[in-house]
């Protein structure tokens, strides 16, 4: 789950249908695609005599029906980091996620060799076919799988014939509920970090959240149980870095639209009660990538920030209006409204346990209003700009003039409950 705006989570709640994908297909793609000709696309139901496979960046399989896998290139910690970068196999899960899809597009313009996993729908809401997954992932070979089931993974990680030298996941619960944290935050990324190993992976890139410092909500519990259990590892040749960024530009932007139509600015009390060192999704991009090869990243929680100073809401909107060249014109809502809501619902949940989710979705709303996105000191309790590391170039006012130009198209925030 990114980190999202609190007027974007109380809502109403509406389950949403689940797919679980039985069958997976591998599509290798060459980087020199200008239109879409269908890729080839296997089964494991099928005689492998039948199999063709064009493969720009994949070697070919000798036996798909056996179970061998040459990991020799994976085969100490260093040893993947002394080659090439093409050289170099990354499975990247989470790959058509918000930031996953801008970590891949970094991996492959750095000339990795990229295999993203997907889904058959992948995308807010499974509105991606595997046609529009292909032309979002150009330049990767896709592998589509599902990775809430190990086994199934598994045998789609097998039929690739390679070895894996590293795994970067960029999974994240959907909305933050209860059930999809723990089946994503945890569960799933758990199954990409056995896949990756079983398959020769020596090095594991984590994306998680700055916000599991101080764990009140379940998707954040989620994300330190499996952090923990990758940092505890007994394999001393298998090293890992993991990524805490602050605030994503999209979780900022959402008013852009409502004070360009005149609205005011809505922010919690003065505007003051926290703020965050947002970072764009192509510098965070660019950093997780940074923690493939760089040995300085190894074994280390490194929490991330964008460039520039701390920012609270009060100066995002200053910052929004002058782009708009406008009066500010605030609407301060007092914090205890979301206390009561969020009340209501936790005794609502006592009796009817199903609105459990909804007061869940409500605590993340209450969160965000409240807690900075920057490094926390755990003996005082406060929140540091100075400590929060800085990276890139890119600034929230770069990213709110160009979404004054051309709008938030691209900048879904998941599933959402409105």
């Amino acid at each position: 789950m990114s980190l999202s705006s609190p007027f974007n989570v109380f809502a109403s709640y509406t389950p949403k249908p689940k797919t679980f994908l039985r069958d997976f297909k591998l599509v290798s793609r060459s980087q020199q695609l200008n239109s879409f000709p269908l890729a080839s696309t296997f089964q494991t139901n099928e005689p492998s005599s039948n199999l063709r496979l064009t493969r720009s960046r994949l070697k070919p399989v000798s036996s798909l029906g056996t179970s061998e896998i040459d990991t020799s290139s994976s085969s100490s910690s260093s040893t993947f980091r002394n080659k090439i970068p093409r050289e170099v196999n990354i499975l990247v899960v989470g790959s058509t996620g918000y930031i996953g899809r801008f970590v891949v597009q970094e991996l492959v313009k750095r000339g990795f060799n990229v295999i993203a996993v997907a889904r058959e729908k992948s995308g807010v809401r499974g509105k991606n076919d595997k046609e529009a997954t292909l032309k979002q992932l150009q330049g990767a070979n896709v592998c589509f799988s599902d990775v809430t089931d190990l086994a199934s993974l598994e045998r789609s990680v097998e039929a690739l014939g390679l070895g894996i030298d590293v795994v970067v996941s960029c999974l994240a619960s959907r909305n933050g509920g209860i059930k999809d944290s723990w089946k994503i935050d945890y569960e799933a990324t758990k199954n990409s970090l056995l896949a990756g190993k079983k398959f020769g992976a020596k090095h594991f890139v984590l994306l998680s959240a700055i916000c599991v410092q101080k764990p009140l909500l379940e998707f954040q519990r989620a994300k330190l149980k499996f952090e923990a259990e990758l940092m505890e590892l007994p394999d001393s040749t298998f090293t890992y870095s993991i990524v805490r960024p602050t605030a994503f530009f999209k979780s900022l932007g959402g008013q852009v639209d409502i004070v360009k139509d005149g609205k005011p600015y809505v922010m919690f009390g003065d505007g003051k009660l926290c703020a965050c060192k947002p970072i764009s999704e192509e510098d965070l991009a660019s950093f997780i990538a940074d923690c493939v090869l760089e040995e300085d990243k190894i074994n280390k929680v490194l929490p991330i920030g964008g460039p520039g100073k701390a920012l609270t809401p009060l100066e995002q909107g200053e910052i929004l209006f002058r782009i708009l060249g406008r009066e500010p014109k605030f609407l301060r809502v007092p914090i205890e409204i979301m206390d009561f809501v969020i009340g209501v619902l936790d005794g609502v949940a006592k009796v009817f346990p199903s609105v459990a989710e909804a007061a869940e979705f409500g605590k993340i709303g209450r969160y965000y209003a409240a807690e900075s996105m920057l490094i926390l000191d755990p003996e005082t309790g406060e929140y540091s700009e100075e400590k929060t590391p800085s990276y890139g170039k890119d600034t929230l006012e770069d990213f709110f003039e160009k979404v004054v130009r051309e709008g938030m198209a691209g900048q879904e925030l998941g599933e959402q409950f409105f």
